[in-house]
């Protein structure tokens, strides 16, 4: 998927999730995100869809005005929807205005900041939509192709350079000597290889064997891998191998500890 692609979907999703949240109970708590309530779920999203919008709008190479300009959720849960429907529509226009390599900061560490943020928006929206959906009993679907998209986004950026060096409870976590788990999507083409280094954890795009494989359909292994559900409430997904060496990848996911 190219920054158009994903920011159409971007657009389409948020649609969806307004449509979820808009009047709702604001205080509704959000069971995938224990420290969260439906009026956090929204802010995030929607404040975080701004921020990126001025990053990329304005051309940042520098993020702290970004930052320091957080929107809030509006108070009343009845503005939600056209809140979130006009950020999102918002943000596109942005990414319309700018080339993928018009320079903005990136956090990855990557030098690629319109396309990561690109896509960066369109796994946060396909996560936090699953969010929703646990916290109001809506059932959640994607597309496998657009589920293997988000897997790609969550696996390369919690593997970016970035978030090893500003994350060092992460990294400390995942430092090893060459222990490998292979990520394999059976509905539509996605296969990763993360490998465990003592300075980073390499991914790779590959089928090799490994110390541990889970496979499944591509929707199945985002709610894990996100910590959206519970690998024994996965039947769907296989796994072979050193289950515990899955379990501490899983276990170290802490990206999401607080949302």
């Amino acid at each position: 998927m190219d920054a158009s692609a994903y920011l159409k979907s971007v657009v389409e999703q948020t649609s969806t999730f307004a449509g979820w949240v808009d009047g709702r109970d604001a205080a509704a708590p959000v069971p995938t995100c224990p420290k969260w309530t439906l009026a956090d779920l929204v802010d995030h999203v929607g404040a975080t869809q701004r921020m990126v919008t001025m990053l990329v709008g304005e051309r940042m190479t520098e993020p702290s005005r970004a930052f320091a300009g957080y929107a809030p959720a509006p108070a009343d849960p009845a503005g939600w929807g056209a809140w979130l429907t006009g950020g999102a529509a918002e943000a596109k226009r942005a990414f319309d205005s700018v080339a993928d390599d018009t320079p903005v900061w990136d956090p990855s560490g990557a030098d690629a900041g319109v396309p990561f943020w690109s896509r960066r928006l369109f796994g946060e929206v396909c996560v936090h939509r699953a969010d929703a959906a646990a916290a109001l009993g809506t059932r959640f679907e994607l597309e496998p192709e657009a589920a293997v998209a988000a897997v790609e986004d969550w696996l390369d950026t919690m593997t970016s350079a970035g978030y090893w060096e500003n994350r060092p409870d992460f990294a400390d976590a995942m430092r090893g000597d060459g222990q490998t788990l292979h990520f394999h999507a059976t509905d539509a083409p996605g296969e990763w290889v993360a490998r465990r280094e003592p300075d980073r954890v390499v991914l790779e795009r590959t089928h090799t064997k490994a110390d541990v494989a889970v496979r499944g359909p591509a929707t199945d292994l985002l709610l894990v891998l996100s910590r959206r559900r519970p690998l024994d409430a996965a039947p769907a997904l296989e796994v072979f191998g050193d289950r515990a060496l899955l379990e501490h990848w899983l276990g170290h996911m802490d990206w999401v500890a607080d949302g």
